[in-house]
Order: C-alpha cells, then structure tokens, then sequence
C-alpha cells in the first residue's frame, strides 16, 4: 500500500541520473490534498519525498501536534547509491468530527527536517446524533422529558421533533437548536415519538422512540377489616387513559420474608374484577405481620405497584392442645401437669382451662391462669375422675388435650374403671338395639333391591329412541350417579346464595343422567353417549366429562358461574348448554363438573373433513361447503366474543355438525368469560393445543379474543386441507421457536377465493397470525369477508350429499336411515362398513347425467365418525 507504481519509478530514476544540478538534500516530490468527507468514510492522506544521504524519516502532524499513533504506511525506495524516494501514506478509517482539522507531513534526514504544505480535512455531511429519543413508560397524563442532539458539519443542524409522524414545531422554533429537550405534558394513550436533524446536506432521522402509557399506580392502598386469617383492603384506582381499568393484581407476602427467593405457595397472588377496589385476602396466618401491594391494568398495559404495605391479623385460637397431660391423686387431692402446645399458638397465650368431670357429675372448667400445674381438692367419694386442658389466646380456646383418667398412687391403669359409665338403660335392653339393628337392615337390603332392579330398567336404552317401537340403541350404561338431589348439592358447595339461585336453572339433578358408551376421547375430556330423564320424557344427549381436575373452591365457582352464562347461549352457530352435574373426584372432595350437551348427529367437523379425504370413496368437497363451514365458525365465534368469552380451544376437533351440516361451535372445557375486559390470563400450568395457540399465549399464558381469532386462522386451514395435522413435521416443542422466527403455516393447494395465507398475498388466515394481536381482524370481520365471499360462489354442483345414520341400531336389524336436510324417505341400504370404520357412511346421490337406475343404492363418497 503506498507504494511507488513502476511507471514513476523510472521517470524518477531518469531524473536522477540525468544531467544538471545536484538535488537538494531533502524535498517534497507530493503534498497531500485537501479533503472534504463525512462521517463514517475512511480518509487518506499521502506525501512523498526527496532526500540525499541516508534514507529519510517520515511522519505527520494534526493542528501542529505531532501524530504519534498514525495509522501510517511509509515505504523507502533506493533511486541510486545515495538517493532515495521516501512515501507516507496517513489512513484515517470511519472518519468522525475529531479527525477534522489541519494536516502536515515531515520528512528528516542527515539532521535536517523538511515539512510539507497544510491539507485540510473537513467534514461534511448528514447530521451525525449524539443522542437520541429512548423508549419509556409512563403513566397516563404523567409528564416526561425527551432528548434529542445533532451535529454537523456542515452547521447549523436543526431539529424537528414528530410524534406519531406529524411535526410538534418548526425548524425556525427555539426548540430547534441542537441539543433539544421536548416536555410532553402527559398522554392518555401509547405514541411514538422522533427527531429529525436537517443542515445544508440534508436531513437524517433518529430511531423512533415507543412511549408506553400505563395506568396511574393505584393510590391510598389500606387495611380495610381484618380477622385472624384474612384481611381486607382497598385501595384508589389511578387514571387509567382510554381504556378503563378491568382487573387489578393483589399480592401479599410474609413481612418477614425475602421476595427474592420466596418459596413456592408464600406469595399471594390473586387477580380480581374491578370495580370496586377492594379485595379479601384470605389463607393467612393468624397473628402474622405481611405486607401488600396492588398493581392495575387496562386493556393495553399494566400500572406500576404500589409501595408495600405492611398490615397484620388478628390473634386466633391457638391450633395445638397442651402436652404431655398427666394427673396423680394421693388421697383428697390430685395434681394435674402439663407442658405448653408445640403447634402455633396464633396469637399470645394468656393461659389455660382445665375442666374435669366424674362418672355421674356435670364438668367442671376453671381458668388455671399461666401456670402448668394444678392441684385439685377432692371428696372421698369421687371415682372415674377425667380431667383435660386447653390454652386461650385474647381470640378464645384452643383444642383441648385428650381426656385422662385420674389414678391413685400404686394403681395401673388396666385395674381402673372406665371414666365415664355406660347408661344403666343400654346395660338392661341391649337386646332391643340389637333386634332393631337388625330390622333396618332387612328393610334396607329390600329397598336396595327394588332400587337396582328399577334402576337397571330405567338405565336401558331401547323404545325411546325407536321411530317404530324398535330399539335403536341397546346397552346398558356404564356408570351413573348418585340419587342425590339438586338441593342438596348446591347446599354442600358452599358458594353464595346468588350464585346458588342462577344455578338452579343449570344443574340437573345427577340420578337424572346416565351413561353410555364412549363416543370420543380428547385431551381434555372424553365424551360419552348419555340419557337424561327430564319432564317425564327422555333425551338423548351428549356428556362431557373434563380430565382437568378443579383444585379449589373457587376455580368451581368460577367454572359454576361461567355455566350460568353458557346456559343463556342463544346462537345457530354455538352449542348450547342443557345443564351441569357434579360428580365427586379426588380425595379432597371437591366435585368434578360434567356438562351435558346436545347430541350432534354428524359428530365432529375435524372428523368429517378426514374421511371426506381419506374413507374408503373420497369425495372432493365443494369451495362452497368449505367456505361456509367457516363462515358458521366465525359467526359462532363472533357471537362468543359479542358475550366477553374467550374459547382458549377452538379448532375443527370442537366444532360440530347438526343433522344439516351446520357448524356449531363447541367444547367450552377451557372456556373462560373475562369479567367485561378483554384478555384472561390462565393461572396454574394446565396442557394446551400448542399448535392452535396464538404466539402471545404460549409465551405469557395470556388469552384474548384475538388469540381465538389466531385459533381461527389454523381451524380455517384445518378446513382448507380437509383435517390435516397443522405444521406437519413440527413438534410440540419447537412450536413456539418456529413461530418466533417468523415462520407460519404453509398455503393449502386447494384454498377457497380470499383465504390464500402466502406471505405474498396475506389474505384472512395470514392477518389471524399477525405477531400484535392488534393487526389481527375481529369476528365481525371475518364473518363479513367470508359471507360476501360465500354469496359470490356459483350454487354447489352435484348436489350437497346425503348422509346415512348407520348406527348401532341399523346394524341391529333395522333398515339404515337415508336423509337430506332430515325430509327424505328411506333408502336401500348402504355398503356394509369395513372393520374397524366409524359408524357412519355419506354418500352421494347420482346426477342425472350419471345414467344410475332410479333404484340403485347410491355410492358411498365420504364416512364421519359419529361423535357429541
């Protein structure tokens, strides 16, 4: 680098050797250059030079001051014995505002020293920021500051600030002259704000800055009521900006304890509804100091916490008897000792109650005080003497110890009558509870037996499902419930009396129910064919039992108060509830809910859409037929959304199909209702279909309507494909990293008009994948593109099929049941079903043109696996 190029070489050697003076013992051959550059180029300098003698020294000064660490190449060419051409060549790479300035090269030999001309190197450019706009998080009509500074040259460089792309002044404002500060007053929602730098060269742009505006903290957070193991608290919201505030966040934790590493279950955190503000915290420990805080949340985001503060609870009852109880009697008098409880005392013991009795006096109970030992006066004649203990606290006694008998010196226990005598009315008549012991049990094994056989008649499938008299279904139920009433299970859940007033249109009374066979099992729930005794007629309908067990008491109330609103479902389009049983589950006793559902003939759609592709005679499903079970699909959903309902499940598995093949959308097992706000976040970890769910779920468990809508998008490729599994080739595992890079599910070969998902046409199912849930269309909107595009189709040809209903009763003996929107007469029967194959066959009836006989049985095109 640097170097001569051969052609001056030899020019400069024939100058040498050439005829005339003598050269001068050192002279510039080249001065370096003025430059003008900008920012971020690499600059060069060089000069060359002449000397005689020894070969010259090289090197470059900046402003007068010597560049002792230039990033410099020098190169040193012998032109004769004594003559040499010396050249320097400076490099200055990404040239910033402090390489500008004045520029002289140097040369020394045989001690003289020669310097060239001055090069000057100036800059100029776009401006060059120095600072720039940062992301912030605000509350709502919070004031903030934000910096903005650039420079050139050339100078002046004038700022102009944007907020959402509009200007906030004009480059002739004092605010313009760099560097700028903008005060922003306050804001209600979300901008974004930047700066932009003009000088003679042009105008750069800064980054652009995302000023988050949240929910005010919530103010005067303060201990309302307490008792010794909850506390109530209420607090003020803070201005919320155009949304309202929907939920708050309570937390609560020991006083004592590190929030750094607090160990599982010992921080409190519940979300609640709001208004109002106010909320109980309940599971506490009695006589304990903790501290408390709130955060709110709009639709858009999150308010700070409140600063901790600290509150405590009541004193309780002490929870453990006293120990180690032991009494001696000598003679009149008997000595009572104990040792302090071991367990909690929740609270500060104020002393202890001794109570004691004989065989045949009423108890006696005094107050000992703080004191572990008693001496008791007593009369000769007192025999079976029991005594026992219990500590008190300012909030009442505690369990009392086991009772123990009071022995006389030298005297075991084994000699020593009972304490307490048998009733002198058993010891003469035990004969008579014997005998009436005996006489209920006759009664009750008669009531059994009449009980099992009217049970087994009334468990049996047969006449009530028969058009003619013949039994459809024949089986016998596997489980069923217990008799008791509606009453009385509502009365055992403990929940409010509101509550408990709405249910009574919603629970059936479980003796009422009846099990049957399994039509399908999920991964979630199963589904079993079910009867239900109503109004002295029998309905056959579908059970749903959920494998997700209830853990509290609350998330049963909240699954009870989600049915009341399923309940009042009215849609074509949504399954509607016929009523919730309880059935016990677990060793902790808490029920298990099992929804009853209408029976749906045709079973699922993901089912129905796998056999059209894949029976034994595929059938090509019509664009029409495809287009309109989404359209179903989103009118259903749209009408969920309508009633703040959140799916969570949405996909082809949980949509079915009535007896004319339109879609309702079913499985609320996940469903959530969010209270009037606008997203549900799902507490305990519980499996979900990772595949269907929308990327902000999986990462934050957080579910809104426009994560059903994401849900959509896979069922609407579901339908596209006609039941193929999403991301084939994909594990549930590297789901959640294949989206994050950007990656979505391929377009079906066969996609119906204005579905298409390409990335280069992003029609309805690539907008249901936007990564912002808020670049996403609403129900409403996929409802309306997918009607409009249904209306724009040709009428279906050949005609819709028809289906069979080919269950357990046709293969009985009874003809099988041809029918077409539920009108036509009966059919010759179809092909037998293969081993193995579902229970039912869709067949299609053949075109005129076809030249079929009018009385051939009509070819089977595609099979639906019957399920509810």
């Amino acid at each position: 680098m640097g170097g001569l190029s051969p052609v001056l070489l030899v020019l400069l050697v024939a100058a040498a050797l050439g005829s005339g003076p003598a050269p001068p013992a050192l002279s510039f051959l080249e001065n370096p250059s003025n430059i003008t550059s900008s920012l971020g180029k690499t600059v060069r300098l060089r000069c060359r030079v002449r000397g005689a003698g020894e070969p010259p020294e090289m090197g470059w000064w900046r402003d007068g001051h010597p560049l002792e660490l230039a990033d410099s190449d020098q190169a040193q060419v012998p032109l004769s014995e004594d003559v040499w051409l010396g050249t320097s060549q400076l490099s200055i790479p990404a040239v910033q505002p402090s390489d500008a300035g004045r520029y002289r090269c140097w040369a020394r030999a045989g001690g003289e020293q020669l310097l060239s001309t001055e090069a000057h190197l100036e800059l100029a450019g776009l401006p060059f920021f120095l600072e720039e706009p940062q992301d912030l998080e605000v509350g709502v009509d919070t004031p903030f500051n934000l910096s903005c500074s650039a420079q050139g040259p050339p100078e002046p460089v004038r700022l102009l600030w944007l907020r959402d792309g509009a200007p906030l002044n004009s480059l002739l404002d004092p605010l313009a002259s760099a560097p700028s500060t903008l005060l922003v007053l306050g804001l209600n929602h979300s901008s974004s704000f930047a700066c932009e730098a003009h000088n003679a060269r042009g105008v750069a742009t800064s980054r652009t800055a995302t000023i988050t505006v949240v929910p005010q903290r919530p103010r005067k957070l303060e201990l309302v009521k307490r008792g010794p193991r909850w506390l109530e608290v209420a607090w003020e919201p803070g201005a919320s900006g155009e949304t309202p505030l929907r939920l708050c966040t309570v937390q609560a934790v020991g006083e004592d304890e590190d929030l750094s590493s607090v160990p599982p279950g010992g921080l409190y955190n519940r979300v609640v509804p709001v208004p109002p503000f106010a909320h109980r915290i309940e599971g506490l420990r009695p006589f304990a100091a903790y501290r408390a805080r709130v955060s709110c949340r709009s639709t858009r985001s999150s308010s700070p916490w409140t600063h901790w503060v600290p509150m405590a609870t009541l004193e309780g009852a002490p929870g453990a008897p006293p120990e180690n109880v032991t009494a001696e009697r000598d003679g009149s008098r008997a000595r009572v000792r104990w040792a302090a409880p071991r367990g909690a005392l929740n609270g500060v013991l104020r002393g202890y109650r001794l109570a004691y009795r004989s065989a045949h006096a009423p108890e006696v109970v005094v107050d000992v005080g703080l004191v572990q030992e008693k001496t008791l006066e007593l009369a000769p004649a007192v025999q079976n003497l029991s005594v026992r203990v219990a500590p008190y606290t300012g909030a009442g006694d505690g369990p009392w110890s086991p009772p123990v008998l009071l022995l006389a010196p030298g005297e075991s226990p084994l000699e020593t009558r009972p304490a307490v005598l048998p009733a002198p009315g058993l010891a003469r008549g035990w004969w008579l509870a014997v005998l009436a012991l005996a006489v209920l049990a006759s009664l009750a094994l008669a009531l059994g037996v009449l009980a099992a056989r009217r049970r087994r008649k009334e468990t049996r499938f047969g006449e009530v499902f028969a058009p003619r008299g013949e039994p459809v279904v024949q089986y016998r139920v596997r489980s069923s419930y217990s008799r008791r009433t509606t009453e009385a299970t509502l009365n055992s859940l403990g929940i409010s009396e509101e509550l408990k007033e709405k249910l009574r249109d919603v629970m059936v009374d479980r003796h009422r129910v009846a099990l049957g066979k399994t039509l399908g099992e999920g991964e979630f729930g199963s589904v079993m064919e079910g009867q239900l005794n109503q109004d002295n007629c029998v309905l056959k309908v579908a059970v749903k039992t959920m494998k997700i067990a209830i853990c509290t008491r609350g998330e049963l109330e909240d699954f009870l108060s989600e049915a009341v609103c399923m309940k009042e479902f009215d849609h074509p389009n949504v399954m509607k509830l016929i009523g919730v049983c309880l059935q016990s589950w677990g060793a902790e006793g808490l029920p298990a809910p099992v929804v009853i559902l209408p029976f749906m003939k045709h079973g699922d759609l993901h089912s129905f859409l796998l056999y059209s592709r894949l029976g034994d005679s595929p059938v090509a499903l019509p664009p029409q037929r495809l287009v309109g079970f989404m359209a179903d699909i989103a009118a259903g959903m749209a009408y969920l959304s309508s009633r703040n309902f959140v799916h969570r499940d949405l996909a082809a598995r949980n949509c079915m199909l009535d007896e004319r093949l339109r879609v309702c959308v079913a499985d609320f097992g996940l469903s959530k209702q969010m209270g009037g706000g606008q997203y549900y976040r799902q507490g305990r970890v519980a499996p979900v279909p990772v595949k269907w769910v929308a990327l902000e779920s999986l990462a934050d468990r957080v579910y809104t309507t426009k994560s059903d809508v994401w849900s959509f998008g896979v069922t609407m490729w579901e339908i596209a494909t006609r039941g193929q599994t999403p991301y084939p080739g994909v594990e549930n595992s590297e789901v959640y990293d294949y989206l994050r890079q950007g990656h979505r599910l391929r377009a079906p070969p066969l996609c119906p008009p204005h579905c298409e998902c390409t990335p280069g046409a992003p029609g309805l199912m690539r907008r249901c994948w936007a990564v912002d849930p808020r670049d996403r269309p609403t129900f409403e909107e996929l409802g309306g593109v997918l009607g409009a595009t249904l209306r724009g189709l040709p009428p279906p040809s050949p005609p819709d099929p028809l289906y069979v209903n080919m269950e357990e009763g046709g293969a009985a003996g009874g003809p099988p049941t041809l029918s077409k929107d539920g009108g036509d007469p009966p059919a010759p029967p179809a092909p037998p079903l293969p081993e193995g194959a579902p229970g039912r066959y869709v067949v299609c009836p053949a075109p005129p043109e076809s030249g079929r006989p009018p009385g051939d049985p009509p070819a089977p095109c595609a099979a639906s696996e019957e399920g509810a």
